[in-house]
Protein backbone atom coordinates (compact mmCIF):
# COMPACT_ATOMS: atom_id res chain seq x y z
CA UNK A 1 0.00 0.00 0.00
CA UNK A 2 0.86 3.29 -0.65
CA UNK A 3 1.28 4.72 2.91
CA UNK A 4 3.83 1.85 3.52
CA UNK A 5 6.36 4.17 1.54
CA UNK A 6 5.27 7.26 2.56
CA UNK A 7 7.81 9.49 5.18
CA UNK A 8 10.81 7.09 4.27
CA UNK A 9 13.71 7.36 2.51
CA UNK A 10 12.87 8.36 -0.87
CA UNK A 11 16.26 6.79 -2.27
CA UNK A 12 15.74 3.51 -0.38
CA UNK A 13 12.54 3.27 -1.72
CA UNK A 14 13.79 4.03 -5.30
CA UNK A 15 15.94 1.10 -4.65
CA UNK A 16 13.21 -1.42 -2.92
CA UNK A 17 11.10 -0.33 -6.33
CA UNK A 18 13.59 -1.05 -8.74
CA UNK A 19 14.32 -3.97 -6.84
CA UNK A 20 10.90 -5.71 -7.17
CA UNK A 21 10.08 -4.35 -10.48
CA UNK A 22 13.44 -6.42 -12.20
CA UNK A 23 12.34 -9.42 -9.76
CA UNK A 24 8.48 -9.05 -11.80
CA UNK A 25 10.27 -8.29 -14.88
CA UNK A 26 12.67 -12.01 -14.44
CA UNK A 27 8.93 -13.48 -14.14
CA UNK A 28 6.25 -11.63 -15.76
CA UNK A 29 8.27 -10.14 -18.76
CA UNK A 30 6.02 -6.43 -17.99
CA UNK A 31 8.32 -3.94 -18.00
CA UNK A 32 10.17 -2.82 -21.39
CA UNK A 33 12.58 0.27 -19.74
CA UNK A 34 13.99 0.66 -16.44
CA UNK A 35 14.89 4.18 -14.90
CA UNK A 36 18.18 5.67 -13.09
CA UNK A 37 18.87 6.77 -9.75
CA UNK A 38 20.37 9.53 -11.72
CA UNK A 39 17.34 10.07 -13.83
CA UNK A 40 16.70 13.64 -13.59
CA UNK A 41 12.71 12.57 -13.49
CA UNK A 42 13.65 10.76 -10.29
CA UNK A 43 15.87 13.66 -9.20
CA UNK A 44 13.46 16.16 -9.24
CA UNK A 45 10.53 14.75 -7.45
CA UNK A 46 13.54 13.63 -4.56
CA UNK A 47 13.28 17.41 -4.03
CA UNK A 48 9.28 17.43 -3.59
CA UNK A 49 9.51 16.45 0.13
CA UNK A 50 5.76 17.75 0.54
CA UNK A 51 4.11 16.22 -1.83
CA UNK A 52 1.66 13.73 -1.51
CA UNK A 53 2.78 10.49 -3.15
CA UNK A 54 6.66 11.64 -1.72
CA UNK A 55 8.89 8.36 -1.99
CA UNK A 56 6.26 6.09 -3.48
CA UNK A 57 8.00 4.19 -6.65
CA UNK A 58 5.66 3.76 -9.89
CA UNK A 59 5.50 2.66 -12.98
CA UNK A 60 4.25 4.41 -16.32
CA UNK A 61 2.68 2.85 -19.06
CA UNK A 62 5.07 2.83 -21.76
CA UNK A 63 2.62 5.27 -23.88
CA UNK A 64 3.45 7.86 -21.46
CA UNK A 65 5.87 10.72 -22.84
CA UNK A 66 8.91 10.75 -20.55
CA UNK A 67 11.52 13.49 -21.28
CA UNK A 68 14.81 11.89 -22.24
CA UNK A 69 13.85 8.36 -21.44
CA UNK A 70 12.44 6.41 -24.58
CA UNK A 71 8.96 5.76 -24.71
CA UNK A 72 8.16 3.17 -27.86
CA UNK A 73 4.47 2.03 -26.98
CA UNK A 74 5.47 -1.11 -27.34
CA UNK A 75 5.47 -0.72 -30.86
CA UNK A 76 8.76 -1.52 -33.61
CA UNK A 77 8.02 1.98 -35.46
CA UNK A 78 8.54 3.92 -32.32
CA UNK A 79 12.02 2.55 -31.31
CA UNK A 80 13.98 5.58 -32.35
CA UNK A 81 11.07 7.70 -30.35
CA UNK A 82 12.65 10.18 -26.75
CA UNK A 83 10.90 12.23 -25.96
CA UNK A 84 11.49 16.29 -25.66
CA UNK A 85 8.59 17.16 -23.20
CA UNK A 86 6.72 15.50 -20.46
CA UNK A 87 3.15 14.42 -20.28
CA UNK A 88 1.22 16.58 -17.98
CA UNK A 89 0.86 13.53 -15.53
CA UNK A 90 4.52 12.80 -15.16
CA UNK A 91 4.81 16.68 -14.04
CA UNK A 92 2.18 15.95 -11.44
CA UNK A 93 3.31 12.69 -10.30
CA UNK A 94 6.85 13.89 -10.14
CA UNK A 95 5.90 17.10 -8.21
CA UNK A 96 4.07 14.72 -5.72
CA UNK A 97 7.50 13.10 -5.14
CA UNK A 98 6.49 9.92 -6.81
CA UNK A 99 9.67 8.02 -7.67
CA UNK A 100 9.41 6.91 -11.83
CA UNK A 101 11.13 3.50 -11.50
CA UNK A 102 10.16 1.68 -15.23
CA UNK A 103 8.03 2.39 -18.32
CA UNK A 104 5.90 -0.36 -18.53
CA UNK A 105 4.48 -2.96 -21.23
CA UNK A 106 1.21 -2.58 -23.15
CA UNK A 107 -0.46 -3.82 -26.14
CA UNK A 108 0.95 -2.45 -29.19
CA UNK A 109 -0.09 1.15 -29.73
CA UNK A 110 -2.75 0.20 -26.67
CA UNK A 111 -4.76 -1.66 -29.20
CA UNK A 112 -5.93 -4.92 -27.64
CA UNK A 113 -6.73 -6.63 -24.62
CA UNK A 114 -4.46 -9.33 -24.36
CA UNK A 115 -0.65 -7.68 -24.07
CA UNK A 116 0.39 -10.39 -26.19
CA UNK A 117 1.63 -7.61 -29.34
CA UNK A 118 4.01 -5.88 -27.44
CA UNK A 119 7.30 -5.26 -29.13
CA UNK A 120 8.82 -7.16 -26.06
CA UNK A 121 6.74 -10.14 -25.66
CA UNK A 122 3.72 -11.14 -23.91
CA UNK A 123 2.99 -10.04 -20.35
CA UNK A 124 2.23 -13.51 -17.80
CA UNK A 125 -0.32 -13.19 -15.40
CA UNK A 126 0.80 -13.11 -11.87
CA UNK A 127 -1.23 -15.64 -10.60
CA UNK A 128 -0.64 -18.05 -13.48
CA UNK A 129 1.85 -17.39 -15.93
CA UNK A 130 0.14 -19.70 -18.45
CA UNK A 131 -2.55 -16.83 -18.50
CA UNK A 132 -2.67 -13.59 -20.09
CA UNK A 133 -2.24 -9.98 -17.66
CA UNK A 134 -5.06 -8.51 -20.10
CA UNK A 135 -4.25 -5.57 -21.74
CA UNK A 136 -3.44 -2.97 -22.88
CA UNK A 137 -2.29 -2.08 -19.89
CA UNK A 138 -1.41 -5.34 -18.91
CA UNK A 139 2.14 -4.61 -17.71
CA UNK A 140 1.33 -1.90 -15.37
CA UNK A 141 -1.59 -4.24 -14.08
CA UNK A 142 1.18 -7.09 -13.43
CA UNK A 143 3.30 -4.94 -11.48
CA UNK A 144 1.00 -3.66 -8.82
CA UNK A 145 -1.01 -6.92 -8.75
CA UNK A 146 2.13 -8.81 -7.92
CA UNK A 147 2.49 -6.56 -5.47
CA UNK A 148 5.68 -5.55 -6.84
CA UNK A 149 4.91 -2.00 -6.90
CA UNK A 150 2.12 0.10 -5.18
CA UNK A 151 0.79 2.53 -8.13
CA UNK A 152 1.19 2.43 -11.24
CA UNK A 153 -0.24 4.60 -14.79
CA UNK A 154 -2.45 2.87 -17.65
CA UNK A 155 -4.75 3.65 -20.00
CA UNK A 156 -7.96 3.09 -20.80
CA UNK A 157 -9.93 3.12 -24.24
CA UNK A 158 -12.45 0.49 -23.81
CA UNK A 159 -11.61 -1.65 -20.86
CA UNK A 160 -7.47 -1.90 -20.43
CA UNK A 161 -7.54 -0.93 -17.07
CA UNK A 162 -10.37 -2.30 -15.93
CA UNK A 163 -9.87 -5.69 -17.33
CA UNK A 164 -6.14 -6.49 -16.86
CA UNK A 165 -7.18 -5.35 -13.04
CA UNK A 166 -9.51 -7.84 -13.09
CA UNK A 167 -7.34 -10.55 -14.43
CA UNK A 168 -4.44 -9.74 -12.30
CA UNK A 169 -6.56 -9.28 -8.63
CA UNK A 170 -5.89 -5.51 -8.29
CA UNK A 171 -7.95 -1.65 -8.29
CA UNK A 172 -8.16 -0.23 -11.99
CA UNK A 173 -9.75 3.21 -11.95
CA UNK A 174 -11.39 4.74 -14.89
CA UNK A 175 -11.93 8.43 -14.02
CA UNK A 176 -14.80 10.62 -15.69
CA UNK A 177 -13.97 11.62 -19.26
CA UNK A 178 -11.79 15.12 -18.98
CA UNK A 179 -10.99 14.42 -15.42
CA UNK A 180 -6.79 13.30 -15.88
CA UNK A 181 -5.30 15.67 -18.52
CA UNK A 182 -4.28 13.15 -21.34
CA UNK A 183 -1.43 15.63 -23.03
CA UNK A 184 1.72 13.88 -23.74
CA UNK A 185 0.15 10.62 -23.65
CA UNK A 186 0.14 8.59 -27.32
CA UNK A 187 -3.44 8.50 -28.06
CA UNK A 188 -5.13 5.73 -29.66
CA UNK A 189 -8.59 7.07 -29.96
CA UNK A 190 -8.93 10.63 -28.73
CA UNK A 191 -13.04 10.74 -27.80
CA UNK A 192 -12.32 7.00 -25.83
CA UNK A 193 -9.00 7.28 -24.20
CA UNK A 194 -8.77 8.21 -20.76
CA UNK A 195 -5.76 8.37 -18.20
CA UNK A 196 -6.37 5.35 -15.74
CA UNK A 197 -4.36 3.39 -13.01
CA UNK A 198 -4.10 0.87 -10.85
CA UNK A 199 -3.40 0.97 -6.86
CA UNK A 200 -3.57 -2.00 -4.42
CA UNK A 201 -7.00 -0.80 -2.59
CA UNK A 202 -9.48 1.53 -2.74
CA UNK A 203 -8.22 4.43 -0.27
CA UNK A 204 -5.22 4.45 -1.99
CA UNK A 205 -6.94 4.84 -5.32
CA UNK A 206 -8.80 7.99 -3.94
CA UNK A 207 -5.26 9.37 -2.69
CA UNK A 208 -3.75 9.15 -6.72
CA UNK A 209 -6.86 10.91 -8.27
CA UNK A 210 -6.08 14.25 -5.81
CA UNK A 211 -2.32 14.18 -7.56
CA UNK A 212 -3.59 13.38 -11.29
CA UNK A 213 -6.53 14.92 -11.84
CA UNK A 214 -7.00 19.12 -12.64
CA UNK A 215 -7.49 21.22 -15.69
CA UNK A 216 -4.47 21.28 -18.32
CA UNK A 217 -5.02 24.25 -21.09
CA UNK A 218 -2.55 21.79 -23.56
CA UNK A 219 -5.73 19.17 -23.02
CA UNK A 220 -8.71 21.12 -24.38
CA UNK A 221 -10.87 18.36 -23.18
CA UNK A 222 -9.97 18.31 -19.86
CA UNK A 223 -12.59 19.68 -16.76
CA UNK A 224 -12.29 22.52 -15.20
CA UNK A 225 -13.96 21.62 -12.35
CA UNK A 226 -12.58 21.81 -8.88
CA UNK A 227 -10.41 18.50 -7.33
CA UNK A 228 -11.44 17.37 -4.12
CA UNK A 229 -9.32 15.39 -1.91
CA UNK A 230 -11.07 12.45 -2.53
CA UNK A 231 -9.35 10.07 0.05
CA UNK A 232 -10.65 12.41 3.02
CA UNK A 233 -14.35 12.37 1.93
CA UNK A 234 -14.90 8.77 1.20
CA UNK A 235 -17.95 7.43 2.42
CA UNK A 236 -17.14 3.68 4.18
CA UNK A 237 -20.65 2.81 5.23
CA UNK A 238 -22.87 1.38 2.52
CA UNK A 239 -26.13 1.69 4.54
CA UNK A 240 -28.30 3.81 2.33
CA UNK A 241 -25.99 3.62 -0.96
CA UNK A 242 -27.71 2.10 -4.07
CA UNK A 243 -26.44 -0.07 -6.37
CA UNK A 244 -27.76 -1.47 -9.39
CA UNK A 245 -27.24 -4.49 -10.71
CA UNK A 246 -26.87 -4.65 -14.96
CA UNK A 247 -28.93 -8.05 -15.47
CA UNK A 248 -28.08 -8.43 -18.89
CA UNK A 249 -24.21 -8.85 -18.10
CA UNK A 250 -25.11 -11.22 -14.83
CA UNK A 251 -27.28 -13.57 -17.01
CA UNK A 252 -24.14 -13.85 -19.43
CA UNK A 253 -22.22 -15.02 -17.99
CA UNK A 254 -21.53 -18.94 -18.04
CA UNK A 255 -18.96 -19.54 -15.06
CA UNK A 256 -20.94 -20.06 -12.05
CA UNK A 257 -18.51 -19.59 -9.28
CA UNK A 258 -18.24 -15.71 -10.35
CA UNK A 259 -22.29 -15.47 -10.41
CA UNK A 260 -22.50 -17.07 -7.23
CA UNK A 261 -19.37 -14.72 -5.61
CA UNK A 262 -21.07 -11.69 -7.18
CA UNK A 263 -24.43 -12.57 -5.75
CA UNK A 264 -22.84 -13.39 -2.35
CA UNK A 265 -21.41 -9.85 -2.79
CA UNK A 266 -24.96 -8.09 -3.53
CA UNK A 267 -26.27 -10.36 -0.32
CA UNK A 268 -23.62 -9.37 2.20
CA UNK A 269 -23.86 -5.57 0.83
CA UNK A 270 -28.07 -5.51 1.23
CA UNK A 271 -27.24 -7.25 4.80
CA UNK A 272 -25.86 -3.80 5.80
CA UNK A 273 -28.07 -1.38 4.44
CA UNK A 274 -27.21 -1.53 0.72
CA UNK A 275 -30.27 -1.23 -1.69
CA UNK A 276 -30.58 -3.34 -4.37
CA UNK A 277 -31.79 -2.30 -7.80
CA UNK A 278 -31.88 -4.70 -10.95
CA UNK A 279 -31.98 -2.83 -14.30
CA UNK A 280 -31.36 -4.12 -18.21
CA UNK A 281 -30.25 -2.33 -20.96
CA UNK A 282 -31.55 -3.16 -23.88
CA UNK A 283 -30.23 -6.20 -25.82
CA UNK A 284 -29.70 -4.96 -29.43
CA UNK A 285 -27.61 -1.82 -28.15
CA UNK A 286 -25.30 -4.32 -25.68
CA UNK A 287 -24.60 -6.60 -28.67
CA UNK A 288 -23.83 -3.50 -30.53
CA UNK A 289 -21.39 -1.67 -28.67
CA UNK A 290 -18.36 -3.92 -29.36
CA UNK A 291 -18.59 -3.50 -33.21
CA UNK A 292 -19.97 0.51 -32.85
CA UNK A 293 -16.47 0.73 -30.55
CA UNK A 294 -14.30 -1.13 -33.01
CA UNK A 295 -15.28 1.44 -35.69
CA UNK A 296 -14.65 4.65 -33.98
CA UNK A 297 -11.66 3.61 -32.04
CA UNK A 298 -10.06 2.20 -35.40
CA UNK A 299 -11.10 5.25 -37.54
CA UNK A 300 -9.95 7.73 -34.86
CA UNK A 301 -6.56 5.21 -34.27
CA UNK A 302 -6.47 5.64 -38.05
CA UNK A 303 -5.93 9.37 -38.59
CA UNK A 304 -3.93 9.69 -35.02
CA UNK A 305 -1.27 7.84 -36.41
CA UNK A 306 -1.04 8.72 -40.07
CA UNK A 307 2.35 10.35 -39.09
CA UNK A 308 4.10 6.91 -38.50
CA UNK A 309 5.63 6.53 -42.01
CA UNK A 310 8.90 6.74 -41.42
CA UNK A 311 9.01 9.76 -43.15
CA UNK A 312 7.53 12.51 -40.96
CA UNK A 313 7.74 10.16 -37.64
CA UNK A 314 9.66 6.90 -36.89
CA UNK A 315 12.17 4.46 -37.81
CA UNK A 316 12.22 4.61 -41.09
CA UNK A 317 13.38 1.86 -43.84
CA UNK A 318 15.00 1.81 -46.85
CA UNK A 319 12.88 2.28 -50.23
CA UNK A 320 13.21 3.36 -53.30
CA UNK A 321 10.86 6.36 -53.52
CA UNK A 322 8.52 7.65 -50.59
CA UNK A 323 5.84 5.26 -51.08
CA UNK A 324 8.11 2.31 -50.35
CA UNK A 325 9.47 3.43 -47.74
CA UNK A 326 6.07 4.42 -46.09
CA UNK A 327 5.17 0.90 -47.07
CA UNK A 328 8.58 -0.70 -45.74
CA UNK A 329 8.17 1.72 -42.55
CA UNK A 330 5.11 0.81 -41.60
CA UNK A 331 5.09 -2.99 -43.11
CA UNK A 332 8.14 -3.54 -40.77
CA UNK A 333 7.29 -1.08 -37.74
CA UNK A 334 3.53 -2.13 -37.23
CA UNK A 335 2.37 -5.64 -36.15
CA UNK A 336 -0.58 -7.08 -38.11
CA UNK A 337 -3.35 -6.76 -35.49
CA UNK A 338 -2.05 -3.18 -35.68
CA UNK A 339 -2.22 -2.73 -39.36
CA UNK A 340 -5.38 -4.62 -39.48
CA UNK A 341 -7.36 -1.90 -37.58
CA UNK A 342 -5.45 1.18 -39.97
CA UNK A 343 -7.33 -1.01 -42.41
CA UNK A 344 -10.79 -1.31 -40.79
CA UNK A 345 -9.97 2.52 -39.68
CA UNK A 346 -9.18 3.72 -43.08
CA UNK A 347 -12.06 2.29 -44.61
CA UNK A 348 -14.77 3.44 -42.44
CA UNK A 349 -13.29 6.94 -43.42
CA UNK A 350 -14.07 6.57 -46.82
CA UNK A 351 -16.59 9.30 -47.85
CA UNK A 352 -18.97 6.66 -49.19
CA UNK A 353 -18.40 5.22 -46.00
CA UNK A 354 -18.92 7.85 -43.26
CA UNK A 355 -22.76 7.59 -43.36
CA UNK A 356 -23.12 3.88 -43.47
CA UNK A 357 -20.95 3.13 -41.20
CA UNK A 358 -18.86 5.76 -39.26
CA UNK A 359 -22.16 7.73 -38.46
CA UNK A 360 -24.50 4.54 -37.91
CA UNK A 361 -21.62 3.49 -34.83
CA UNK A 362 -21.94 7.44 -33.50
CA UNK A 363 -25.56 7.08 -33.42
CA UNK A 364 -25.21 3.77 -31.19
CA UNK A 365 -22.59 5.05 -29.09
CA UNK A 366 -25.24 8.20 -28.50
CA UNK A 367 -27.79 5.24 -28.09
CA UNK A 368 -25.74 3.44 -25.07
CA UNK A 369 -24.92 7.00 -23.18
CA UNK A 370 -28.84 8.16 -23.33
CA UNK A 371 -30.13 4.68 -21.74
CA UNK A 372 -27.37 4.72 -19.44
CA UNK A 373 -28.10 7.87 -18.41
CA UNK A 374 -31.86 6.93 -17.85
CA UNK A 375 -31.18 3.84 -16.01
CA UNK A 376 -28.86 5.69 -13.67
CA UNK A 377 -31.62 7.94 -12.07
CA UNK A 378 -31.83 7.25 -8.32
CA UNK A 379 -28.80 4.74 -8.43
CA UNK A 380 -25.36 5.78 -7.07
CA UNK A 381 -23.86 2.81 -9.31
CA UNK A 382 -24.03 0.22 -11.66
CA UNK A 383 -22.76 -2.80 -10.92
CA UNK A 384 -21.65 -5.88 -12.38
CA UNK A 385 -18.55 -8.63 -12.84
CA UNK A 386 -15.66 -7.05 -14.54
CA UNK A 387 -15.35 -9.86 -16.84
CA UNK A 388 -17.32 -13.53 -17.27
CA UNK A 389 -13.87 -15.27 -16.71
CA UNK A 390 -10.49 -16.08 -14.62
CA UNK A 391 -7.45 -14.86 -17.37
CA UNK A 392 -7.55 -16.82 -20.52
CA UNK A 393 -4.53 -19.07 -21.26
CA UNK A 394 -1.94 -17.36 -23.45
CA UNK A 395 -2.71 -19.33 -25.93
CA UNK A 396 -6.53 -19.43 -25.54
CA UNK A 397 -9.08 -18.04 -27.93
CA UNK A 398 -12.64 -17.01 -28.10
CA UNK A 399 -14.91 -19.70 -28.61
CA UNK A 400 -17.81 -18.39 -29.72
CA UNK A 401 -17.79 -14.44 -30.90
CA UNK A 402 -21.23 -13.97 -31.41
CA UNK A 403 -22.50 -15.35 -28.49
CA UNK A 404 -23.62 -12.98 -25.23
CA UNK A 405 -20.82 -13.95 -22.95
CA UNK A 406 -18.38 -12.16 -25.20
CA UNK A 407 -20.27 -9.83 -26.48
CA UNK A 408 -22.22 -8.25 -23.41
CA UNK A 409 -19.90 -9.71 -19.84
CA UNK A 410 -16.65 -10.00 -21.80
CA UNK A 411 -17.24 -6.00 -23.17
CA UNK A 412 -19.93 -4.25 -21.45
CA UNK A 413 -16.92 -1.98 -19.78
CA UNK A 414 -16.74 0.03 -22.90
CA UNK A 415 -20.02 1.57 -21.90
CA UNK A 416 -17.69 3.71 -19.46
CA UNK A 417 -15.58 4.62 -22.40
CA UNK A 418 -18.65 5.66 -24.74
CA UNK A 419 -20.82 7.75 -21.75
CA UNK A 420 -17.04 9.11 -20.84
CA UNK A 421 -18.62 7.97 -16.84
CA UNK A 422 -16.29 7.03 -14.25
CA UNK A 423 -15.88 3.17 -13.95
CA UNK A 424 -13.16 1.25 -11.18
CA UNK A 425 -12.72 -2.96 -11.21
CA UNK A 426 -12.38 -4.01 -7.52
CA UNK A 427 -11.25 -7.43 -7.08
CA UNK A 428 -14.01 -9.64 -6.03
CA UNK A 429 -12.45 -13.42 -5.14
CA UNK A 430 -10.80 -16.21 -6.69
CA UNK A 431 -12.14 -18.62 -9.16
CA UNK A 432 -9.15 -21.83 -9.93
CA UNK A 433 -6.53 -19.61 -8.49
CA UNK A 434 -6.97 -16.94 -10.25
CA UNK A 435 -8.63 -13.39 -9.41
CA UNK A 436 -12.63 -12.67 -10.26
CA UNK A 437 -13.20 -8.99 -9.75
CA UNK A 438 -16.44 -6.79 -10.17
CA UNK A 439 -16.64 -3.10 -11.45
CA UNK A 440 -18.79 -0.18 -10.45
CA UNK A 441 -19.46 2.67 -13.02
CA UNK A 442 -20.59 6.02 -11.66
CA UNK A 443 -22.35 9.45 -12.56
CA UNK A 444 -19.80 12.05 -14.35
CA UNK A 445 -17.34 14.01 -12.27
CA UNK A 446 -19.12 12.07 -8.95
CA UNK A 447 -15.46 9.86 -8.37
CA UNK A 448 -16.76 10.49 -4.31
CA UNK A 449 -19.19 8.17 -4.85
CA UNK A 450 -17.10 5.64 -6.78
CA UNK A 451 -14.72 5.75 -4.38
CA UNK A 452 -17.53 5.62 -1.38
CA UNK A 453 -19.49 2.54 -3.18
CA UNK A 454 -15.92 1.01 -3.94
CA UNK A 455 -14.69 1.14 -0.67
CA UNK A 456 -18.25 -0.69 0.46
CA UNK A 457 -17.29 -3.48 -2.63
CA UNK A 458 -13.80 -4.22 -1.14
CA UNK A 459 -14.79 -4.27 2.53
CA UNK A 460 -17.62 -7.17 1.73
CA UNK A 461 -15.84 -9.09 -1.08
CA UNK A 462 -12.96 -10.25 1.47
CA UNK A 463 -10.52 -11.13 -1.34
CA UNK A 464 -7.65 -9.73 0.67
CA UNK A 465 -8.58 -12.37 3.56
CA UNK A 466 -7.95 -14.50 0.64
CA UNK A 467 -5.18 -13.38 -1.53
CA UNK A 468 -2.32 -14.77 -0.99
CA UNK A 469 1.63 -13.36 -0.94
CA UNK A 470 3.12 -13.56 -4.60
Amino acid sequence: MIKDYLGKDALANFSQGLENAKASQQKLNDVVTFLSEDCDLVQEAIKHSDGKLYGLPIALKDNVNTKGVKTTACCHILDNYVPEYNAEIVDKLVNAGALIVCKSSMDELAMGGSNLTASTGPVYNPYDTTRISGGSSGGSAALVGSGALSMAIGSDTGDSVRKPAAYCGCIGVKPTYGRISRYGIIPYASSLDHVGYFTQCVEDAALVLEVLAGRDDRDMTSSTLPVPEYSKHIDTDVNGKVFGVIDNVVEAIDNPEIVSQFNQLLTEMEANGATIKHVRYDEALLKALLPAYYLIANCEASANHSNLDGLRFGVQIDGADSAEIMMNSRTKGLGPLIRKRFVIGSYGLFEENQERLFKKAQKIRRLITNQTKELMEGIDCLIAPAAPGIAPKLDGGVSDQLGNEYLIADNWLGIGNFTGYPSMTIPLGFDQGCPIATNIMAHPFNEEMMFSCGYSVEKYSHFNDKKVGL
